[in-house]
C-alpha cells in the first residue's frame, strides 16, 4: 500500500492506537507482517475502505495493492457484495450446523477447480494447510514434508522451520516453541530449483531394508506463485517438474493457494499452469 502521490502522511491517531494496542496485543498487531518491524515506522490503522482505496484513522488515503491478501478481488465494499452480505447477515451469521450455502459454494468451487473432488472449508489458511498435511501423511503413511525457502503456509509447527545449510539436513525450528522433533520432519529447499527437490527426495527415500514404514516424503507443499518473499513466479516447467517428481517418488503435491487462489485464474494456479 502507498499513500497518494504528493500527500503528506499524518499518523498521530495511528501512533496513539498502536501504543494502546501494545498494552494488550503482542507487538500491537495480530499478524507480525503488520507491525512494520522490518521497514520502520508506525503501522497505520485502517478506518474504512472503498474500491481500490483504504482510509486510515488520520485521514490518509492509500492505494491498496494488498486487497486483504486475496479475498477483496472486487475491491472494498462493492455495492452488490455489501447488499448480499447484509441480506445473509439478516438471516443469521453462524449456526454450528450444515447450511444450503456451503453446499452451493462447494459446487461452485468444484466447477472452477475440477480436481477438488471433495473439500473441507476452514476458518484460516493455517487450518487448511494443517489438514492437507495430515491427510497427505495419512494417505502415504510417510512423515516428511518438503517446503520452500521464503514460502509461508501459516503458523503451525511443521511450517515454521528451515533446512540449515543443505537439502539433506534435518529441519531446525525457525521459531521458539517448535519442538526439534517436529521440525526434523520438514525439509526446506530453494524455490524454483528442481535439482534440489530431486536430491531431497533421493536423500530421504526409505531404504528397501528399513522397517520404518513412515520414512520417506509424504508431500511437497508449495505456493505455486511465491508471495511471501515478494512476488516470485515459477520458472517455465517448474510446477510440472514438481508434479513429475511427486509421481516418481509416490508423494503428493499440495498447492497452497490461500493468496493466489482465484486472483491468478478462475481455476487457480493449477488451472493457469495446467498442473493438477
Amino acid at each position: 500500500m502507498r499513500p497518494n502521490k504528493g500527500t503528506a502522511v499524518r499518523n498521530d491517531r495511528s501512533q496513539k492506537l498502536f501504543d494502546r494496542a501494545k498494552l494488550h496485543i503482542p507487538g500491537g498487531v495480530n499478524s507480525p507482517v503488520r507491525a512494520f518491524g522490518a521497514v520502520g515506522g508506525t503501522p497505520f490503522f485502517a478506518a474504512r475502505g472503498q474500491g481500490p482505496y483504504i482510509h486510515d484513522v488520520d485521514g490518509n488515503r492509500y492505494i491498496d495493492y494488498v486487497t486483504s491478501y486475496g479475498p477483496l478481488i472486487l475491491g472494498h465494499a462493492p455495492a452488490e457484495v455489501v447488499a448480499r452480505v447484509c441480506e445473509a447477515a439478516a438471516q443469521g451469521t453462524s449456526f454450528g450446523a450444515p447450511t444450503l450455502r456451503e453446499v452451493q459454494l462447494a459446487e461452485k468451487v468444484q466447477a472452477a477447480v475440477p480436481s477438488m473432488q471433495k473439500m473441507r472449508f476452514t476458518s484460516s489458511g493455517t487450518e487448511a494447510t494443517m489438514s492437507a498435511l495430515r491427510l497427505a501423511r495419512g494417505a502415504t503413511g510417510r512423515n516428511k514434508l518438503i517446503k520452500f525457502s521464503g514460502g509461508y503456509h501459516g503458523h503451525a509447527d511443521p511450517f515454521l522451520t528451515d533446512a540449515g545449510s543443505g537439502v539433506a539436513t534435518l529441519g531446525i525450528p525457525g521459531s521458539a516453541g517448535v519442538p526439534a522433533a517436529t521440525a526434523a520432519d520438514t525439509l526446506t529447499v530453494p524455490y524454483n530449483d528442481l535439482e534440489a527437490v530431486e536430491a531431497c527426495f533421493i536423500a530421504h527415500a526409505r531404504p528397501p531394508e528399513s522397517a520404518d514404514a513412515s520414512a520417506g516424503i509424504a508431500a511437497i507443499l508449495v505456493e505455486p506463485v511465491a508471495c511471501n518473499m515478494g512476488l516470485v513466479q515459477p520458472l517455465p516447467g517448474y510446477l510440472a517438474g514438481l508434479r513429475r517428481l511427486c509421481d516418481r517418488f509416490g508423494a503428493l503435491l499440495i498447492f497452497d493457494e490461500v493468496i493466489t487462489g482465484f486472483r491468478v485464474a478462475l481455476g487457480g494456479a493449477q488451472g493457469h499452469y495446467g498442473v493438477v
